[in-house]
């Protein structure tokens, strides 16, 4: 069980990338919707239930990888980021490559942030907080951008 734990919770092994491991977990996120709405049609729908589908076998590697590494929150789990790219994906007014684009870069500016009350998930036990903060920081991101959209941004 340790094993699946780590293969979800590094999100197939992008958690190792060498350089960024969240922003690769990220681009894996947003290449995986791309490809869900390019073959299948995916949208808003496909990525909430995508999330709810995917947030107790997140919190569940997430803590138990963090408890394998005995760190709070190491930075080769990733699973969070890739939730908190599908929730930033709900605010789409369409999806297209500029949405895409303006979904990984919005949700990144967010998650490193950690604007009020961002950061303060990051104190609920284990792998809560350490998914929780993400799809705070989604949250944040999935609002600007909706507001884009509505300003016919993309």
């Amino acid at each position: 069980m340790s094993r699946l734990a780590t293969v979800l919770a590094t999100w197939f092994g992008c958690g190792y990338f060498p350089v960024g491991p969240g922003t690769a977990g990220s681009l894996a996120a947003v290449l995986i919707a791309v490809a869900a709405h390019q073959y299948l049609g995916a949208g808003r729908v496909t990525f909430l239930l995508a999330t709810l589908v995917m947030l107790a076998p997140a919190i569940w590697s997430a803590t138990r990888t963090a408890r394998l590494q005995n760190r709070e929150d190491p930075g080769v789990v990733v699973i969070d980021e890739v939730l908190g790219v599908w929730v930033t994906l709900l605010g789409a007014a369409a999806l297209n490559w500029k949405s895409f684009t303006a979904a990984f870069v919005l949700f990144r500016i967010f998650d490193i942030w950690k604007p009020w009350p961002v950061r303060p998930f990051e104190d609920l036990p284990e792998g809560t907080g350490i998914v929780a903060d993400d799809l705070a920081a989604g949250v944040y991101a999935a609002i600007m951008l909706y507001i884009g959209g509505l300003l016919k941004l993309y």
